[in-house]
Parts: C-alpha cells; structure tokens; sequence
C-alpha cells in the first residue's frame, strides 16, 4: 500500500495479534489490509444510518467540516489519512468520515437521547505493578463487525517516536504505545456538550498523543486546539507519571485531570467522574454498563490489596460478573445487531519492560498473546531530568 506509506517511514499493519509483517509477505497482507479498510468504510455507512440517519454522502459530507481544523492542528495527520485512502483506493473524505464516527454517533446519540444503546466503549487502567514495573491496559468494546478491521499498526514516523497501536484499519489510531514509554489508553465520552462542532477529532487526537514523550507533552497536546468531542485520555509514560483526563468538546478550560485511588491506580471507564464536571453526562440519559463496571475493576483492585501485577489485571479485564453487561464483554442477541458490542481486544502493557500482550477478542476465550515490540526500541529520546 503505497500511499499509506508515504508519512511515515515504516507504517505496517496486520491482524491482531499481530506484529511486523515479514517483507516478503507485505504484498498480501497489504491487499488484506485494503480488505478491512473497506470493510470499515461499510460497516460504518450502516451504523451512521442506524444511529444519526445519514446516508454516505451526507456522512463525507459532514465529516469535510472537519478537515481545516486538522491541517490547523497537525498536517502530517492530513497526509496521513491521504495515504490511507490512497493505499486503500478510496477517496479522502470516505477515510475522512470513518475518523470521525465518533463525532458522528455520540453526538447523534446526545441529539436525539434514543433509548437504545451505542455499542459501549472501554474499560481501562493505569499503575504501578508490585515489581515496581509502570503497567496499563484496557478491554475495548465495540461493535462486533470490528473484529474483522482491527489491526496493529506499527509505525516509525520521521520526526516522532515509533509506536505501536490498536486500532481499525482506517483510522489513524487508537490505544498503544510509544518508542519513549508513553501509553495512551482511552474510553469515549459524551455530554450534553456534544454538539458536532468542527474541531479536532477524537482519533486524530489519539494519533497525536502517541507523538508525545511524555504525560507533561500529552497534557500540552490536549490543550493546544479545540476538540471536537468529549473522550478520556488515560496516560502514563515509563518514569511512573499517570494522569487521566476528562475532556468535553474545546479547549484547555474544559480539561478535567483525576488522580489516582488510594490503591495508586487509575481507572475509568465511560462516563465522567471528575467533580468538576457540570455538563450532563450521556450516561444520565440512557441505560449503560459503565458504572458497574467501573466498580468491577476497582473491587478487583483492592481485593488484590499489595499483589498487583499484570496477572491480577488480566484477570480484571476477563470478569464476567454481571454478564453480558460484564468487563468482559460477548454480544447480547437479544439486542439489534447495530446495539450490540464486545470486546474486540485487550491489552496489558509494561511500559518498563517494553512489552505488549493482546487478545483477539474477549481475554477469557484466548488469553494474551505477546507481540513483536523491537519497534519501541528504536528512536528512544532520553528521560526528562
């Protein structure tokens, strides 16, 4: 795929779990890949249809509002989605449209408070092991067409650390990490607040948070221009720093940062938890599973008492208490199929140690796979004094 590589140096992607893609076998696996792009491209024309009553065109065209606040903000990511769609064989505003479903379907779910559910999103973690080792993760829960676009993509931009990400193929990024031991982990948010207003997309600003060093430049990141959606950004880098943040649509006022339990962890799920919150959370208008679990994970936690480790976490993010509204999530067929979700990966991350471990789909059924993270070597700037 020609094009996609054109921003960066290396931009290889394959299934989960995933890893390099041998050069004699990049040919193939890129054709694939322009499989599940457009896979992608299909799947998220009926879901606007389902959730927000657009058809295609009005879909790219809604999602063309967008672009002069991206090339404002970084064109590289312009450049990006150019080769993607490029790569793909698709127009820019398709790639366009598809990175931005989130600012089309939560804020058609704000609009209209319909009584079904969009597929839940996340439930996710930060800490600092037992061993001492920086640790984080996160199930991701979606819709269950995404099991067939998922992919790992793993990436040497020219300017910018190495990373390696989770994401549909499509989209510019999602959870991962970073060659200087930044982790960004995230679950989607929405208020009141979730107009549709042109800003700065949720994966757009997800793909620029895995160009950052550290939480200190991850937090600058989030204040520099107007976002476009509500989302959370759980982030930690490998001297121990951890910071979650809540933002609703704009720019630095609307920032709300956590600190961590008294366990030293942070948690978060999809609803905003920040006392200083004063918008009307999504949550309050529908029914949701993200409170529950939530609790879940922090009754996990403190069970464990001093014993933290990445086994105690994977065991976490496989919970099936209160099933199907569980962390660990399996589709519920008494719901339509455009409401149901799963969780389509998982991960455990050891920022200290360089090591990913995924699982293709819910962690109970095929557990943890480490992936090929050689790439998280490269390009390593050194710590902040």
């Amino acid at each position: 795929m020609d094009g996609a590589d054109r921003p960066v140096r290396a931009r290889r992607r394959a299934g989960l779990p995933g890893g390099c893609i041998p050069r004699a076998h990049r040919a193939p696996a890129l054709l694939a890949e322009r499989d599940r792009v457009h896979r992608s491209i299909t799947a998220y024309a009926e879901l606007f249809e389902y959730f927000a009553g657009w058809d295609w065109p009005r879909s790219t065209d809604e999602a063309k509002r967008f672009l002069p606040a991206i090339k404002d903000f970084g064109a590289q990511y312009v450049d990006e989605l150019t080769g993607i769609a490029d790569g793909a064989d698709v127009a820019l505003t398709d790639i366009l449209a598809i990175n931005v479903r989130t600012e089309i379907m939560f804020t058609a779910r704000v609009r209209t408070a319909m009584a079904q559910g969009a597929p839940a999103e996340c439930s996710a973690f930060a800490s600092v092991a037992s061993n001492g080792h920086v640790v984080a993760g996160q199930n991701w829960d979606w819709a269950p067409f995404a099991l067939d676009t998922v992919v790992v993509l793993q990436a040497v931009p020219d300017d910018s650390p190495a990373f390696i990400t989770v994401v549909e193929a499509g989209l510019l990024a999602k959870f991962g990490a970073n060659s200087d031991g930044l982790a960004v982990m995230t679950n989607a948010l929405a208020c009141t607040e979730d107009r549709g207003d042109a800003g700065v997309p949720y994966h757009v600003m997800l793909r620029a948070l895995l160009d950052c060093g550290t939480t200190q430049e991850a937090l600058e990141c989030l204040e520099q221009a107007p976002r476009a959606s509500s989302a959370n950004y759980l982030l930690a880098d490998r001297t121990g720093s951890m910071v979650d943040v809540e933002a609703r649509p704009g720019g630095q006022s609307t920032l709300h940062q956590l600190e961590r339990d008294g366990d030293g962890v942070l948690l978060h799920t999809n609803h905003f938890i920040s006392p200083d919150f004063d918008a009307v959370d999504y949550t309050e208008l529908v029914a949701t599973t993200s409170q529950f679990r939530l609790r879940r994970l922090a009754e996990t936690v403190s069970e464990a008492h001093e014993l933290r480790d990445l086994a105690m976490f994977a065991a976490a993010l496989s919970d099936h208490t209160n099933q199907p509204d569980s962390v660990c999530r399996h589709p519920d067929s008494t719901l339509p199929a455009p409401e149901q979700s799963m969780t389509v990966a998982s991960a455990l991350i050891d920022l200290t140690a360089r090591r990913i471990s995924l699982s293709e789909g819910p962690p109970c059924q095929r557990g943890f796979e480490e992936v090929d993270c050689s790439l998280l070597g490269q390009a390593e700037r050194p710590l902040p004094r």
